[in-house]
C-alpha cells in the first residue's frame, strides 16, 4: 500500500446557526489519508460525520481550515474548478442511490461521464464492464425499479467508480439495506478499492464494518478521537 498521504484535511472548523445559538459542528479537526487506504469514521447521530464527508467532498465549504488533494489547496478553488475536481477525482455513494428512475442501470452509470462531454460510445463499454463487477452484467438493461435495494446501491457503487477516481466518499452506504445485501455492497467497495487503490472514507453506524477497515476514526466534539487500528 503506498504511504503518499495524497489527501488530507488541516484545522477544519464548522458551524451553524439555530436562531441565535451557534452550534459547533467541527472544530479543528486533522487527517490525512493514503492511496489505497479505507478509513471509516463512526461517531453518534448529530456528531457531523455527514457534515464532514460533505466538507471533504467539496459540496460543502468551511468556515476555516484547508483540504488538500494530491498538493493541491481545494479551499482556495473556484466553482469550475471544484466541479472539475469532483467529476474526475471523487466518486460518491449514498445510504440512498440517488439513481434516475426513468434510465436503466446502464445509463445511470454511464451518466458522469456523459455530464463531462463524453459520447455513449466511450461510457458504454466501461459501464458495461463495472456492472459485470458488481455481478449486475444480466441486469444493465433494467430500470430502477426493477433492481432490488441491494442491486441498486451495486449500481451506484459502479456509478461512483465510471469517472476512475481516485478517492471514494461513502456516507452509510449499506444502511439502507438488509444484512446480506449490506455485506455483499461493503465486499465489493473493499474489493474494488484494492483492486483500483482508492483512497476510501466510510461514515458508518456499522462497526463490524468499521473493523474490517484500515483505520477507524470516532468523530466527538468536533474532533477525532485517538486513532484505533
Amino acid at each position: 500500500m503506498s504511504q503518499e498521504k495524497f489527501f488530507s484535511a488541516q484545522n477544519l472548523y464548522k458551524s451553524f446557526y439555530s436562531g441565535t445559538e451557534k452550534i459547533s459542528v467541527l472544530q479543528g479537526l486533522e487527517f490525512s489519508i493514503s492511496t489505497g487506504e479505507m478509513m471509516a469514521i463512526v461517531g453518534a447521530s448529530g456528531s457531523g460525520k455527514t457534515t464532514l464527508l460533505q466538507i471533504l467532498g467539496t459540496l460543502d465549504t468551511p468556515d476555516s481550515g484547508k483540504i488538500t488533494f494530491k498538493g493541491d489547496n481545494l479551499t482556495e478553488m473556484n466553482d469550475n474548478e471544484l466541479s472539475s475536481f469532483r467529476n474526475k477525482s471523487v466518486g460518491f455513494i449514498f445510504q440512498f442511490h440517488h439513481l434516475l428512475p426513468e434510465f436503466s442501470a446502464l445509463e445511470n452509470v454511464m451518466m458522469p461521464g456523459l455530464i463531462a462531454g463524453k459520447t455513449k460510445q466511450e461510457m458504454e463499454i466501461p459501464a458495461k464492464e463495472l456492472l459485470q463487477q458488481v455481478e449486475l452484467g444480466q441486469r444493465i438493461d433494467h430500470r430502477v425499479n426493477q433492481l432490488s435495494g441491494g442491486e441498486q446501491q451495486r449500481t451506484a457503487l459502479a456509478r461512483a467508480l465510471i469517472m476512475k477516481p481516485s478517492l471514494l466518499l461513502a456516507d452509510e452506504p449499506t444502511g439502507n439495506l438488509d444484512g446480506r445485501s449490506g455485506s455483499m455492497v461493503f465486499a465489493l467497495i473493499k474489493e474494488l478499492c484494492r483492486n483500483l487503490q482508492l483512497a476510501t472514507i466510510m461514515v458508518t453506524h456499522n462497526s463490524e464494518l468499521a473493523a474490517q477497515m484500515d483505520v477507524s476514526r470516532t468523530l466527538k466534539d468536533g474532533v477525532f478521537l485517538e486513532i484505533q487500528a
